[in-house]
């Protein structure tokens, strides 16, 4: 199982980030680049798969379980902490 406590972006990435010569969105890219790739890793090592050999079957196989770990057991046991009440409406899950 993944390590609950991983970061997808340090405060020193951000702020290299910060200092660096790009326009808003460019950074903007760059910081959910970073993320992406650390939580592409982590997934490939939760499923013991080289992270270039995921596919995007296990990526959104993958969501879900985080998910339904969310749902089932709270937030604090998932990886991605994210809520967003507002999207169930949307979506119409509870």
């Amino acid at each position: 199982m993944l390590d609950q406590s991983l970061q997808f972006l340090t405060p020193e990435e951000s702020a290299a980030v910060d200092r660096a010569l790009m326009t808003t969105p460019e950074k903007f890219l760059t910081r959910l680049t970073i993320s992406t790739a650390k939580l592409l890793k982590a997934i490939a090592q939760d499923l013991g798969t080289p992270i270039e050999a995921l596919t995007p079957e296990q990526i959104i196989a993958w969501f879900e379980a985080d998910a339904k770990r969310k749902q089932e057991q709270g937030v604090n046991a998932s990886v991605l902490k994210w809520q967003a009440p507002e999207l169930e409406d949307l979506t119409g899950h509870p």
